[in-house]
């Protein structure tokens, strides 16, 4: 029998359940869905937590996850090939977007990252989210693989073109995700050791270059992670601040609404960069390892969606948008442990703010998208 949609379960009978045939007709993954949703209801009592019981922030945040769940529902109605034949446009559009930020955009706490539409203001990074992994997918999609040179040179310039265009906003936490998610995208495409190992020398020897054309906050950054106490109430208060609690979780935690750093405000940006500490000073180690599992259950299934898509492009995409998730909770988890620097990058679906929920949750959709619109054969 040949189908489209999600591997499914019947009743007694042989029949789809109600609640299968409504999850096939709507292009929905099960096991998916619920994960992320599970995510989010945990991401709004961990923000009640984070907020010193501000109901107005979480009532804000659920109105933010209600729209950007429509957004997941519009964007799995789009099948894959839809999205391959508007990739380049996607990506054009999202450079032209770029630079006019940089020409005439908004100007917010010392950056330029945001375009106003006059009702609305928004930053044209966050289509880059997609649009880079989506226009690798497509470049490649054709291509026999692994890439050769001169493909890899035209890959690279397709990721590293938008990622300076948001390096210098400055935005260096938005320009390493994107980075990620090319990067992920060219790798699951299939590298040669020599191209691995030429790639760790080019890096090694950027990195100098890269130190010089940093701004000085970026810098101090850095050498904070190093040694966060060489200033302890200045660049190193964050780290410092995050690191107290989360050891002071101990194993169980103070308690859900209960905490030193976080309720009496020693711990700066607790519902927002820094809301993982707040997990860890309320809910211990057992919390932390609860939403890294549920972490891990997501990109798990989304690994699977990306293993089982039937062409190039689907693998190449799921794959890196999963990936680029990944990062997110790798880099966030790791500057606010004190293992990374501070980037500004939010921990996905927990943290206070709307617009990378809403570019998460299309790549969310875009996954469901590919892996209800596959053909299977079953016998």
């Amino acid at each position: 029998m040949i189908f489209s949609g999600s591997t499914s379960s019947y009743n007694a009978m042989g029949e789809l359940t109600l609640g299968e045939q409504l999850l096939r007709r709507l292009n929905l993954d099960g096991p998916l869905l619920v994960a992320v949703l599970a995510l989010a209801v945990t991401g709004l009592a961990i923000l009640y937590g984070a907020s010193n019981a501000d109901a107005g922030a979480v009532y804000r945040q659920a109105i933010r996850l209600g729209f950007s769940f429509g957004v997941l529902l519009v964007v799995a109605q789009i099948s894959p090939q839809f999205l391959r034949l508007w990739s380049p446009w996607l990506f054009a559009v999202g450079l032209v977007l770029l630079i006019l930020t940089l020409h005439s955009g908004h100007i917010g706490r010392g950056a330029q990252r945001w375009l106003s539409l006059g009702v609305v203001r928004f930053q044209p990074s966050e289509i880059m989210k997609i649009a880079v992994p989506m226009m690798v997918a497509w470049y490649l999609h054709d291509k026999p693989l692994p890439p050769h040179w001169k493909q890899l040179s035209l890959l690279a310039a397709i990721v590293v073109v938008p990622v300076l265009l948001i390096a210098v906003q400055p935005d260096l936490g938005t320009a390493l995700l994107i980075l990620s998610a090319g990067a992920f995208g060219v790798f699951l495409a299939g590298l040669r050791w020599r191209v691995i190992i030429l790639l760790v020398v080019l890096l090694a020897v950027a990195t100098p270059i890269v130190w010089h054309f940093m701004h000085d906050y970026q810098r101090e950054r850095v050498l904070t992670l190093i040694n966060p106490q060489r200033d302890p109430l200045g660049a190193g208060y964050h780290i410092i601040q995050s690191e107290i609690a989360i050891g002071s979780g101990g194993v169980f935690g103070k308690g859900w609404l209960h905490g030193t750093q976080s309720q009496l405000d020693f711990l700066p940006e607790s519902s927002t960069d820094f809301i993982f500490a707040v997990l860890g000073e309320q809910f211990g180690f057992i919390g932390v390892l609860a939403l890294l599992g549920l972490y891990g259950f997501i990109i798990g299934r989304s690994l699977y969606i990306a293993v089982h898509a039937q062409d190039t492009f689907s693998r190449l995409l799921a794959g890196a948008l999963t990936m680029a998730f990944f990062s997110y909770v790798f880099i966030n988890s790791g500057m606010v442990s004190g293992l990374l620097p501070v980037v500004g990058v939010p921990l996905p679906l927990v943290s206070y703010g709307g617009t990378s929920m809403m570019t998460l949750m299309a790549g969310f959709g875009i996954l469901m998208s590919i892996h209800s619109h596959r053909k299977l054969v079953s016998s």
